[in-house]
């Protein structure tokens, strides 16, 4: 049975906050020490708080893919949203995949972008812990969080 979190609001779903994370991971692992990272598509410099953490498969139709680190990157929201439906983005996110995975790794992704995985709960939980801690260095490199003592 599903509860309501306060205000009526549903709690996000833990997929959902796995997708937050690897998303926000792809952006500031990307992210020079002055926090600005590359789309993968159009080579747009910005922030990474500004950008998107793109899936090169989209999330939507692979469970396969949705939570592999590569197949998340820093996307402008331009390239993110319309380009990749409608404009060149996907082309040349995938011209960026081959040159940083291989042709073989994109082709072994486009081709099992179907195949089925079964997360659990605990799955979900994991990936984030792990996710959370790649992303508190990554805060502690780039001063947005204290140092370790």
């Amino acid at each position: 049975e599903c509860q309501l979190a306060k205000g009526g609001i549903m709690p996000k779903t833990l997929r959902a906050k796995a997708l937050e994370t690897i998303q926000k991971l792809a952006r500031i692992s990307a992210a020079d020490d002055n926090g600005y990272c590359k789309c993968v598509s159009c080579g747009k410099l910005d922030h990474y708080k500004n950008m998107d953490g793109g899936h090169f498969i989209p999330k939507g139709s692979s469970s396969r893919w949705a939570l592999e680190e590569s197949n998340v990157n820093p996307q402008c929201k331009g390239c993110n949203g319309f380009s990749m439906k409608h404009g060149s983005a996907e082309a040349q996110y995938t011209l960026w995949m081959i040159d940083w995975v291989g042709k073989d790794q994109v082709e072994h992704m486009l081709a099992t972008k179907n195949d089925p995985v079964k997360f659990y709960a605990a799955d979900y939980r994991e990936m984030i812990a792990d996710w959370s801690e790649q992303i508190k260095a990554h805060e502690r490199r780039l001063g947005e969080r204290g140092r370790l003592k």
